[in-house]
């Protein structure tokens, strides 16, 4: 069973979404603004966080912001605004996905099922590597703890969101190989994915904003023109 946070004003569409939820055999906690939002996170530990951006105290965008900070816990980001650059805002600040609204139910509990999939997959393979060996890749200061799933550069640790990390886990793994973003999207987030390539491209620059002494002309993770990416050694 899995515990998912629903955090939105409106009523009607919290019990729908929790009827739905509880339906599939997940336990669902429930916020209608910000504030509370966070004090439910941060003492249920939620397995996945269905998020709001229009929410009164304290914005989703910003709950979204302050969270990622604190926990590695999917979120997924509901909100009317349609515009591509609040998308873009919204997997800028660690977002795992975007829904706009009005949307269909059916379609966010496949989203939901997918990103439970893929988290717990994770969390396996994260416990197989720490019941085996630690495993780490080191590319000059750069140091990626795998079953830790920690990053750091010169000894110091860098906060990194979910899918940051495993993007650049995966470039690491593979370094000197070139892969599309369609390659990525279906590495890093599943077949299942109804985003689009673009996401690659927002989580690589917050990436490169992360690690890169110079973001505008990077050492390390190097944009193949008209293909795609690889991490440069």
């Amino acid at each position: 069973m899995s515990k998912i946070l629903i955090v939105d004003d409106d009523k009607n569409l919290l019990e729908v979404l929790k009827y739905n939820l509880v339906k599939e055999n997940n336990a669902v906690v429930t916020a209608s603004d910000g504030a509370v939002a966070l004090d439910v996170a941060r003492r249920e530990k939620p397995d996945l966080i269905i998020l709001d951006v229009m929410i009164p105290i304290i914005s989703g965008f910003e709950v979204c912001r302050i969270l990622r900070k604190e926990m590695n816990v999917p979120i997924l980001i509901l909100s009317a605004k349609t515009e591509e650059v609040d998308k873009v805002v919204g997997l800028e600040i660690g977002a795992d996905d975007y829904m706009t609204k009005p949307f269909s139910v059916r379609e966010l509990m496949a989203r939901v099922r997918a990103m439970l999939r893929r988290s717990q997959l994770l969390k396996t393979q994260s416990d197989d590597i720490s019941s085996d060996k630690a495993v780490r890749i080191k590319v000059g200061e750069l140091e990626v703890d795998i079953a830790g799933r920690t990053v750091s550069q010169k000894g110091v640790k860098i906060k990194l969101s979910p899918k940051e990390f495993e993007l650049l886990a995966f470039l690491m793994s593979h370094r000197g190989q070139v892969f599309n973003r369609e390659r990525l999207v279906e590495e890093i987030w599943g077949y299942d994915f109804d985003g689009t390539a673009r996401t690659v491209d927002v989580h690589m620059r917050s990436l490169r904003q992360k690690i890169e002494s110079n973001p505008d002309q990077p050492e390390h993770l190097l944009t193949v023109h008209g293909f795609g990416y690889r991490f440069q050694e």
